[in-house]
């Protein structure tokens, strides 16, 4: 074993720089800075090479997590990468944005005994920083091109990595979005202090000179049918992600400034790209987020930034149970963000038809539900308002209607797309799904590793298509 690792106890946690939050709350600059090498490399070292490695076993991905945390500790930093994009066709973007306090660092043992995590995430977004820079990312070529043809709905995380993988087998890809850019939420869902767009933007760039074709500013369903793609394509992967907001049900819930979560950070996104975009900002309001996921930190973070007079996020647990990143709701708090722990809206009122308050219940935790959460039931006359100028529905998503796409289509009884758990293929020949729209609103990392999943069973799909036409025309 290498000398160069094992140094947790002499080596303390140390994560890259982080900007102040008095400077970085007034711009969308991604907020952490970047590890130089010796600092990769001494942060790697402590990794303390588990003979069962549970940073690897809670990786969605099972990302080789600490054989390429030596090879970084060695200094073989070209190596590091190679291991680290071998199962993940977007580590700097995982490095960014998944919650690693949730994932593998929660569960790296020298954080168990004390000693404080390895800093995983920083390197592994260091790794493929580094490898950009270096033009150690190569392009796709495929070793033979193969003639059939995959359309796939979604350009988002799981489509794109799906898209990747097929296109490195030769295969040829289109992919379709109702978009104007590809990446999905990774492009108008996450904020740039989280994940500056030209990290997505050189990805999907990458794709397309790898020859994947990319039709955007389309809505399969509208502007092309189901049927018109199953004809054009092989085989058809859905990718589509859930964008349909949970409502807010309660009274005074269609008062004008009460707005979805998604609409609101996409229009913010589309500025930072430099779109021109008429809607309205947080500026100079006193803005009530309601929601404790990941997106609920978007977009209190997102409102700081836009020069909100006041942001106020309502969550009806507690902060123990909240569902988001410890780290995001951490630097919300920094960024001057108020948190109403165990509050549940119970009214929005308005003034001539504006939102201007929102009422509150005081809640109390109870028993666990069939979920294994607590539940919630609120406090007799404890309630209480909050200004709110607007009011941001953070209440998680739910997946559109499938029967746009084709009323053939198998959906549970959540909307979401029946696929076979092992094939991901649904009850239509040769249409295969993965990601948000099979699993529910999940992670970024999660819809990256069905994609890839899916791509190897839609390969196998297509190779066995191409031997049954062979074999049929050998009989003729």
């Amino acid at each position: 074993m290498s000398s160069k690792m094992l140094q947790f106890v002499e080596t303390e946690r140390d994560m890259p720089e982080k900007r102040d939050s008095k400077v970085r709350k007034d711009d969308f600059l991604e907020i952490y800075g970047d590890y130089i090498d010796a600092k990769a490399e001494e942060q790697a070292s402590r990794c303390s090479q588990c003979g069962v490695p549970f940073c690897q076993n809670h990786c969605p991905l099972d990302n080789n997590i600490p054989d390429w945390l030596k090879l970084t500790a060695e200094g073989r930093i070209e190596e590091a990468y190679q291991v680290s994009s071998a199962t993940n066709n977007m580590p700097e973007i995982c490095g960014r944005i998944c919650p690693q306090d949730r994932l593998c660092e929660g569960s790296c043992v020298i954080e168990q005994s004390g000693h404080g995590t390895v800093t995983i995430g920083s390197v592994e977004r260091y790794l493929t920083d580094t490898a950009w820079k270096e033009g150690w990312v190569a392009p796709i070529k495929p070793r033979k091109e193969r003639p059939l043809s995959v359309g796939i709905i979604g350009a988002g995380p799981a489509g794109l990595a799906a898209a990747e993988q097929l296109r490195e087998l030769g295969w040829q890809v289109t992919v379709y979005d109702r978009h104007d850019r590809a990446g999905g939420l990774l492009i108008y869902g996450i904020p740039n202090f989280k994940l500056d767009k030209e990290i997505v933007q050189r990805r999907t760039k990458r794709l397309e000179e790898g020859g994947i074709k990319f039709v955007l500013n389309c809505d399969v369903g509208a502007d092309i049918t189901f049927d018109k793609l199953r004809e054009k394509h092989q085989a058809v992967l859905i990718a589509t992600g859930v964008y349909k907001a949970r409502d807010l049900d309660c009274p005074g819930a269609g008062a004008n400034g009460v707005t979805p979560a998604l609409p609101f950070l996409i229009n913010s996104n589309k500025r930072g790209l430099g779109d021109d975009i008429p809607a309205e900002t947080a500026e100079g309001k006193n803005v009530v987020v309601i929601g404790g996921g990941d997106t609920a930190m978007d977009c209190v973070r997102t409102a700081v930034r836009q020069g909100a007079k006041s942001v106020t996020c309502l969550y009806r647990r507690d902060h123990a149970n909240m569902p988001g990143s410890r780290r995001e709701t951490a630097n919300a708090q920094e960024e001057g963000v108020t948190f109403e722990w165990l509050a549940s809206p119970k009214s929005v009122h308005d003034i001539d038809g504006a939102a201007s308050s929102v009422r509150a219940d005081r809640m109390r935790l109870g028993a666990k539900d069939a979920s294994g959460r607590q539940s919630v039931e609120p406090i007799n006359g404890a309630d209480f308002d909050v200004k709110a100028d607007l009011v941001i529905k953070a209440l998680g998503f739910t997946p559109e209607d499938m029967n746009v796409l084709t009323p053939e289509l198998s959906v549970s009884r959540w909307g979401t797309v029946k696929v076979n758990p092992v094939s991901f293929e649904t009850n239509l020949d040769g249409v295969f799904a993965a990601g948000d729209i099979v699993r529910g609103a999940s992670l970024v990392v999660w819809a990256i590793r069905e994609g890839r999943d899916a791509a190897a069973h839609i390969h196998g799909y297509l190779t066995q298509k191409l031997q049954d036409a062979a074999e049929l025309q050998a009989a003729e």
